[in-house]
C-alpha cells in the first residue's frame, strides 16, 4: 500500500511518515501545494493508494484576518486534493478538527452530531470536509484535536507543550483559561491508529480520533507539569481575559464512537501526555 503524505515535516505529517515507514510517499509543501490543481497532479504520476491530506492552515486567530487564505488551503486544497483521488481511485483521507464545533453541546462530540464552526478556521475546515465528502468517492474525515508532536506545528512555531515548558524555564507567569474544554492528542498516536485504522478498511465515513478522555487547558497544563514534578504555579483565567481575534468553542472535545465500534481504541490523554514528555527526554 503505497501511502502519500501531503504536509509530511508537519507536526501529524512527521509521524505519518515515521508509521507507514517504506509504504510512506512525504510530499511537503515543496514537492506539493495543494492550494495549486497543477500542483496536485504530481499524484498522477506517484499512483498512490491513499493520500492523507494534513495540509492546513492552522493559525486560527490569523484566519480571522486572512479569511481567503484559510480557505484557499483548508477548503479548496481539500477539494483539489478530493478531484485528484477520484481519478486516481485513491483512498482520500483529509485531517479535520474539533472545531467545527461551537462547543454548545456540554459533552463529547459524536461523528454524527451537527457542525456549527464558530471561527474562520473551523468554517475553513469543514468546508474541506464538504469537499473532501461530495468529490470523492473513497474517503475518510479523521477529527483530531489539539494536538501535539515532536515536530511542532510548522504554522504555529511549536506546540502548546513546548510552549509551557519555555514559559516555565524562562520563569515567566504561567496563564492558561479553565474554561475551554477539549481532546489532548499526541500525533504520533493519532499516526500509529491511522495505520492499524487503514489496514482494517472499514466503511468510508467520518471517524473521531483523539487520545481518551478531556480536560481544560489549564488541568492539561497542571498535569504537563505534574508529570515532570516541576514546581510550576499556574493561574487559571476566563477565555475573555485573553481578548483573542478568533472565538473558540466552550467545550469541543471528541468522543470516538465509531473508532470503538471498530474494536479499535486510543489510550487515555494523560499517558500519551508522559510518553511524549519521556521521550523528548525531559526531566526535573
Amino acid at each position: 500500500m503505497k501511502v502519500a503524505i501531503l504536509g509530511a515535516n508537519g507536526q501529524l505529517g512527521s509521524d505519518l511518515v515515521k508509521a507507514f515507514g517504506k509504504d510512506a510517499i512525504p510530499l511537503t509543501h515543496r514537492d506539493l501545494d495543494v492550494t495549486e490543481p497543477g500542483s496536485v497532479q504530481i499524484l498522477k504520476e506517484l499512483k498512490p493508494d491513499v493520500v492523507i491530506n494534513t495540509a492546513a492552515y492552522v493559525r486560527v486567530d490569523d484566519a480571522e484576518v486572512e479569511v481567503e487564505k484559510a480557505f484557499q488551503v483548508n477548503a479548496i486544497g481539500a477539494l483539489n486534493v478530493a478531484k485528484a483521488c477520484n481519478e486516481l481511485k485513491a483512498v482520500n483521507v483529509y485531517i479535520s478538527t474539533d472545531y467545527v464545533f461551537d462547543g454548545a453541546k456540554g459533552t463529547p462530540y459524536e461523528e454524527d452530531d451537527v457542525p456549527n464552526p464558530v471561527n474562520v478556521y473551523g468554517l475553513s475546515k469543514y468546508a474541506g470536509e464538504i469537499f473532501t465528502r461530495n468529490h470523492s468517492q473513497r474517503y475518510y474525515i479523521i477529527r483530531a484535536a489539539s494536538l501535539y508532536g515532536k515536530a511542532g506545528a510548522s504554522g504555529k512555531g511549536g506546540n502548546f507543550v513546548e510552549f509551557m515548558i519555555q514559559q516555565a524555564r524562562k520563569g515567566e507567569r504561567i496563564k492558561v483559561v479553565d474554561d475551554q474544554f477539549m481532546s489532548p492528542t499526541s500525533t504520533k498516536d493519532v499516526a500509529e491508529m491511522l495505520k492499524e485504522f487503514l489496514g482494517i478498511k472499514p466503511e468510508f465515513g467520518v471517524y473521531h480520533m483523539v487520545n481518551e478522555g478531556y480536560c481544560s487547558w489549564f488541568e492539561f497544563t497542571k498535569e504537563i507539569f505534574n508529570i515532570l514534578n516541576w514546581g510550576v504555579h499556574i493561574t487559571p483565567i476566563k477565555s475573555d481575559e485573553l481578548k483573542r481575534l478568533a472565538r473558540r468553542p466552550a467545550f469541543s472535545a471528541l468522543k470516538n464512537e465509531k473508532l470503538g465500534n471498530l474494536g479499535l481504541r486510543m489510550r487515555d490523554w494523560e499517558d500519551a501526555l508522559e510518553d511524549y514528555l519521556m521521550e523528548k527526554g525531559y526531566s526535573d
